[in-house]
C-alpha cells in the first residue's frame, strides 16, 4: 500500500470517529466493522483492557481446539517461513479470538508484545476493534486489514491478513490463521497465502476425519457382525462408519452425549452404547440394561490394551503407555483421582496438572462415557479389572 493510500485511510478513519464524511470511503466491510467497534465501546486509542488468559486456561483451549496436531503442523509449515522472511508473525486463534500459538520473526515479536498481541490474548472486535482476526471471524471470510483500517490507532503501523478455518464435518467455525507485521513489509499476496493454508488445513482435517471413520469401522465390524437386527456405528457427529440391516446413509442427527435409550427422528427408539471415538446404535423398542465389563491389559508394557465387553459384543483398543498408566491409576482407585493425584502418580510432581488435564481430555474423547471427571474415574456402574504381569 502506497503512502498516499495510507494517508487517505488515516483521514477516513478520523472522519469516521468524528462523524464527518470522508473524502475517500473505505471498504464497506471495514466501515461496518468500525460501526461494530463503536457499538462495543472500544477505545480508538488503546482498545479495551483484555488480559491474556492464564497458562492453564491457554493449555485447555489448545487441547479443546481441533486445529492442533497434524492440522496445526500443516498450517504453520506453510506460513512461518514466509512470515519470518517478511519480518512478520503467524498466529492461530480459536473461535473466541484467543491466540493459541504464535511463531515468526523475533523482531516482530517485540513489537507485537507492546500491542498485547501475545498468546492468550483476545483479538475479537469487541476487544480490539477492527482487525483481520476479529473481522474474519465475524464475516466468515478471509480478508486483509491495512494500516488505518484498524479501529485502534496504536495498530495503524501494522497490516494483517487472516482466514477462518471451518470444521469440514459440520461447517462449524474452529478459529483462524493470521499473518501480521509492519505495514510497509507485509505483501498483498499474504492474503492469498493465508487463504490457501486455511484451505489446506481444512483438507487435512477432512482426511483425519476419514481416518477416524476407518478406525471406528474396524472396531465396529465384529460388533455389528454379532448384533441381531438393525444397527449403526457412528462417530460423535453422527457420521456413519458402518451399519447392518439398514439402507446406506451418510449421516444422522445425533444428540449430544448419547447414552442408554435415545429417540432418533429417522429410526425411533435406539440403544446407544459407546465405542472408541463413536457410538453403537441398535434399533429397538426396549433395550435391556446389562453390566459393561472393562478390562485393562498391561501385561506387555509396550502394547497396553483396553477391552470393553457388552451384550452386543466386545471391542479392543490399543492405548499409549501414558494413557495406560492413567487408566491403571483410575482402575486402582475407583473412588476417583484429582489432577494433582494423577500428576503425583505419573510424574512424582503434583504441579503438572496441565499435562494431566490435557491427557484426560484426550482419553474422554476416545472412550466416550466410560470415564467422568470431578474427580477423574471410571463410571461407578462399570465392572473394571486389570491384567498385570506376573511377579
Amino acid at each position: 500500500m502506497s503512502i498516499r493510500q495510507r494517508h487517505h485511510l488515516a483521514r477516513a478513519h478520523e472522519a469516521a470517529l468524528t462523524g464527518a464524511r470522508p473524502a475517500v470511503a473505505p471498504r464497506r466491510m471495514i466501515v461496518q466493522s468500525w460501526d461494530r467497534a463503536r457499538q462495543h465501546g472500544v477505545d480508538p486509542d488503546r482498545g479495551t483492557d483484555c488480559r491474556p488468559v492464564a497458562a492453564d486456561e491457554l493449555e485447555h483451549r489448545r487441547v479443546r481446539c481441533d486445529l492442533g496436531g497434524d492440522a496445526l503442523r500443516e498450517l504453520l509449515s506453510g506460513l512461518v517461513p514466509a512470515a519470518e522472511s517478511a519480518g512478520a508473525v503467524v498466529v492461530v486463534v480459536d473461535v473466541e479470538g484467543r491466540i493459541l500459538w504464535r511463531e515468526g520473526h523475533p523482531g516482530a515479536f517485540r513489537r507485537a508484545d507492546r500491542l498485547g498481541f501475545v498468546e492468550g490474548a483476545c483479538w475479537l472486535e469487541n476487544a480490539v476493534g477492527t482487525n483481520a482476526i476479529g473481522t474474519a471471524l465475524v464475516e466468515g471470510v478471509a480478508l486483509q486489514v491495512h494500516s488505518a483500517e484498524h479501529f485502534v490507532r496504536a495498530h495503524h503501523a501494522w497490516t494483517c491478513a487472516a482466514a477462518p478455518v471451518h470444521d469440514p464435518r459440520d461447517g462449524r467455525l474452529l478459529g483462524a490463521v493470521d499473518v501480521s507485521g509492519p505495514a510497509d513489509a507485509v505483501h498483498p499476496s499474504t492474503l492469498a497465502l493465508v487463504r490457501a493454508v486455511a484451505g489446506l488445513t481444512e483438507a487435512r482435517l477432512r482426511d483425519a476425519h476419514r481416518h477416524q471413520l476407518d478406525r471406528l469401522r474396524a472396531v465396529a465390524a465384529p460388533v455389528l457382525a454379532k448384533v441381531g437386527g438393525q444397527a449403526l456405528a457412528v462417530d460423535r457427529d453422527g457420521w456413519v462408519a458402518a451399519s447392518t440391516g439398514l439402507p446406506p446413509v451418510d449421516r444422522i442427527a445425533l444428540p449430544a452425549a448419547p447414552s442408554g435409550q435415545i429417540w432418533l427422528p429417522a429410526f425411533g427408539t435406539c440403544a446407544a452404547e459407546p465405542l472408541p471415538e463413536g457410538v453403537l446404535l441398535r434399533l429397538c423398542d426396549a433395550a435391556p440394561r446389562t453390566t459393561t465389563r472393562v478390562v485393562l491389559d498391561v501385561r506387555r508394557s509396550n502394547q497396553p490394551v483396553l477391552t470393553v465387553h457388552r451384550e452386543s459384543g466386545s471391542w479392543t483398543y490399543r492405548t499409549s503407555r501414558r494413557h495406560a498408566d492413567i487408566l491403571l491409576e483410575l482402575a486402582t482407585h475407583r473412588a476417583g483421582r484429582t489432577a494433582a493425584d494423577l500428576s503425583t502418580a505419573l510424574f512424582d510432581d503434583p504441579t503438572r496438572t496441565i499435562t494431566v488435564r490435557a491427557e484426560m481430555s484426550r482419553l474422554r474423547k476416545k472412550f466416550g462415557d466410560l470415564l467422568e471427571n470431578r474427580p477423574y474415574r471410571f463410571l461407578p456402574d462399570l465392572e473394571v479389572s486389570v491384567l498385570q504381569p506376573e511377579t
